[in-house]
């Protein structure tokens, strides 16, 4: 697998601090931007690298050479006059085989070899990392059903409607096929000359992931990055290791409890619930819903109307600078009987707590550590959920939580609200 790094931009919104070196030269404890990316890379096994340059390229040749004394053989493409951020893939055309590319001002650790194999699994031409991030309402929003994109939303159109809160992150798998249309090596931008063309076409596909990927492009995102670095989060965070996580269930946990929730103007989230997530999303957990949505089933919301709910949930939580890493849902129902009901969801299924499929389904993915997780509910129901999966448990007086209770089986603390149950796991070593 071969993986083809941009570096020959200016960075000139790093300039002020240091105009003598390119962007992705620039230094994050003592080490550039590229030297991380190139470690990553050979961590997944990939030792294949080009290295695309233009300005000031000889400060990146002197540096790394052939690549031999960082156990990788590294190539280089020269753009004579910048390309933008697709024009010098026209050196690419003939490749044979699908190959990782990467934009030089990115920090990064990340499962490559779960990236390449999502992409070929789907036979995509283009695959974006794609991921939800702390400002959507000022980023392109990727639009994508099971994975294949339908839309990009720009960040300068208005958006006057709820969304899910993906993003792209500036890396991706290409298969060489979607670049016979470039005929010479011109000015072409990958999102608009590129990508946008492919959507109609089936060939564009997003890969969700929690894995660390920051673009240090001004000064106050490299001060974060320097941060994470010697935090540890950027390794932390990559899915080669195991992941632990804070599931949540959603309505008397993230929203205001109206029994079943059928219509997206009930849906109002909680005090300090946007507050709580955010300090998930700076901690070393992932945030992840895992909600019984039984109204499904019972025919009284549809797919798309518990869409539109969550779409309303992670605008409202992006508006405050909170994500969620994922949401899962059960739409099942094992009793019959109900008007409208969808007969094929009618069944004992794996998923619907307190059993565990929802919260197994997580753990494969993000290749997730059960036991040092916790589950965050305002029900016995969601307690012994979390002991079903050998996790640790706060029970809410939010919701249902608030009712008179016997516990079934005791949590490991009862919180007022989600902050304060937040607060309590990231305050308490787990042993």
């Amino acid at each position: 697998m071969r993986a083809v790094i941009m570096a020959g931009g200016k960075g000139t919104r790093l300039s002020k601090l240091n105009s003598e070196i390119p962007k992705p030269m620039f230094p994050v404890m003592d080490k550039p931007i590229l030297e991380y990316q190139i470690e990553s890379l050979v961590r997944c096994g990939i030792t294949d690298i080009t290295i695309i340059v233009g300005y000031l390229k000889d400060v990146i040749i002197d540096k790394f050479r052939n690549g031999k004394n960082y156990g990788v053989n590294i190539t280089y493409i020269e753009e004579k006059e910048p390309l933008g951020t697709a024009g010098a893939l026209f050196y690419l055309k003939e490749e044979k085989d699908d190959f990782i590319l990467i934009f030089g001002d990115l920090i990064l650790d990340v499962d490559f070899t779960r990236f390449m194999d999502f992409h070929k699994k789907n036979g995509a031409g283009i695959t974006l990392f794609v991921h939800p991030n702390s400002h959507p309402h000022d980023s392109d929003v990727i639009v994508s059903e099971d994975g294949l994109v339908t839309d990009i939303l720009s960040k300068t159109n208005s958006r006057d409607f709820f969304y899910h809160n993906l993003v792209n992150a500036g890396l991706y798998c290409i298969a060489p096929r979607i670049l016979k249309g470039i005929d010479c090596p011109s000015k072409i931008d990958l999102e608009k000359g590129i990508i946008r063309k492919l959507i109609d076409k089936r060939e564009v596909y997003a890969y969700r992931s929690t894995e660390y990927v920051k673009d240090m492009g001004t000064p106050e995102r490299l001060m974060d990055v320097v941060s994470d670095v010697k935090n540890g989060v950027v390794r932390a965070r990559s899915l080669r290791n195991k992941q632990k996580a804070i599931f949540l269930d959603r309505d008397g946990t993230i929203n205001e409890y109206v029994g079943f929730l059928r219509k997206i103007t009930d849906f109002k989230l909680l005090p300090k619930s946007a507050q709580a997530i955010t300090e998930i999303n700076t901690s070393p957990f992932l945030a992840i819903v895992a909600t019984n949505q039984p109204v499904i089933a019972r025919g009284e919301v549809s797919v798309g109307e518990l869409e539109d709910i969550h779409k309303k949930m992670e605008t409202e939580l992006g508006k405050q600078g909170a994500f969620l890493d994922d949401v899962f849902y059960c739409p099942h129902h094992p009793d019959s009987g109900y008007i409208g009901e969808i007969k094929e969801l009618k069944f004992e299924c794996d998923c619907r707590k307190p059993k565990i499929g929802m919260l197994t389904r997580a753990a494969d993915k993000y290749n997730i550590d059960l036991s040092q997780s916790w589950y965050i509910g305002d029900t016995t129901v969601d307690i012994q959920t979390g002991r079903n999966a050998g996790m640790h448990t706060v029970l809410l007086c939010t919701g249902e939580g608030g009712k008179d209770r016997k516990f079934d089986v005791a949590p490991d603390y009862v919180a007022q609200d989600l902050l304060e149950a937040v607060q309590f796991i990231l305050n308490t070593e787990i042993r």
